[in-house]
């Protein structure tokens, strides 16, 4: 059932800055607590249920045209890579090797199949040109350096609306740094989306309530909330629901950017640029050959007969979201290669799970 909410002005806003260092002795003095380990179950079981839809359903998405604004030889590590939707960008950009990791057994194996070109929709599809590892499991609790000895390092990390997963303690968030630090070569890039905090404040602020949405999205805040302040020496645990049609149904945490940004350092990972998605189209669009691209992607229509493009209520579901970019201290050094680039199917690493 959707909910129906007053429409809200959309408007940049700056991340705060700070100083504030948190832990910068390590995560050795957090320990996971039960309840975290329970919504990052109840995350992997959402996207395990869900299942692979057929072209024709996907077309028929409420938020068709959002989903597809987001889809904008190296080796990729794909962190969250759910169901294997960016298999085709990789594909197009020509990688040589690629590594999905995802907490959701489900999710994998449907990465595997759209791969292997197992489904019925996708049996149209030639092979992908680059041979793929999968791995099921918690890329914010295990060390994924020693899982993924032999396939580093790489030269791309992307995290695709999965790393404020981690934001739900310290702990987690480093791990989830200190992995991609430590697999990432030297000169490599982290590129990612995450929820801009900045925004979903300030929304929260503007509702009467503690929900607020649209047609396709709501949010809702917990009573603990209720006076809509938050301590900035608590940065991590900020649990609030996501509900966004034909896709999300399940806990996030809010993600200080200032405070990503803090930490990234910490692990020799340096913010090249972060941009709010709206600011982000804003100035690409003025581009004519990210146009083309956008338009080949299907955010905007072909611009022949599908005149289509996202609706309002999809563009303000995008606001909610932010774009960076970070890059890894040091200079490349191109005599590094990983030694598991052969082979011409999928296969899941270590069984369906690794811990």
């Amino acid at each position: 059932m959707k909910r129906g909410y007053p429409k809200s002005p959309s408007a940049s806003v700056e991340p705060p800055q700070s100083r504030t260092k948190y832990n910068p002795n390590g995560d050795g003095n957090f320990l996971e607590d039960e309840s975290t380990k329970i919504f990052a179950r109840k995350v992997a079981d959402h996207y395990s249920a869900r299942t692979n839809q057929t072209l024709e359903e996907r077309e028929n998405s409420p938020i068709i045209h959002l989903k597809k604004l987001n889809n904008w030889g190296d080796a990729v590590l794909d962190l969250g890579c759910g169901k294997g939707g960016d298999l085709i960008k990789w594909d197009k950009a020509k990688v040589g090797y690629y590594v999905g990791v995802d907490i959701a057994e489900g999710s994998i194996e449907d990465c595997r199949t759209r791969y292997n070109g197992d489904a019925d929709h996708h049996q149209r599809r030639n092979k992908f040109t680059f041979p793929a590892c999968l791995i099921c499991g918690d890329c914010y609790e295990i060390h994924l350096d020693k899982v993924l000895a032999d396939d580093s390092p790489f030269d791309i990390c992307s995290c695709q609306f999965a790393l404020h997963y981690s934001w739900s303690t310290e702990a987690r968030a480093r791990r989830a740094l200190a992995n991609i630090s430590s697999l990432l070569r030297p000169g490599g890039t982290l590129i990612g989306t995450m929820p801009d905090a900045n925004v979903i404040i300030k929304k929260l602020r503007e509702a009467e309530g503690l929900d607020f949405g649209n047609s396709v999205y709501w949010i809702h805040f917990d009573e603990e909330f209720s006076e809509k302040k938050f301590k900035s020496s608590k940065p991590f645990g900020i649990k609030y629901k996501f509900h966004l049609e034909d896709a999300v149904d399940c806990p996030e945490w809010i993600v200080p950017f200032h405070v990503f940004k803090s930490l990234a350092e910490e692990y020799d990972l340096e913010l090249v640029f972060a941009k709010n998605s709206h600011e982000f189209v804003h100035e690409y669009i003025k581009k004519s050959e990210y146009v083309d691209l956008m338009r080949r992607l299907g955010a905007l229509g072909d611009g022949n007969q599908d005149q289509s493009t996202l609706s309002q209520d999809e563009w303000e579901a995008a606001y909610l979201y932010l774009a960076f970019v970070l890059k890894k201290r040091g200079q490349p050094d191109r005599t590094l290669v990983n030694t598991k680039r052969e082979g011409a199917d999928a296969y899941i690493k270590g069984g369906h799970n690794v811990h």
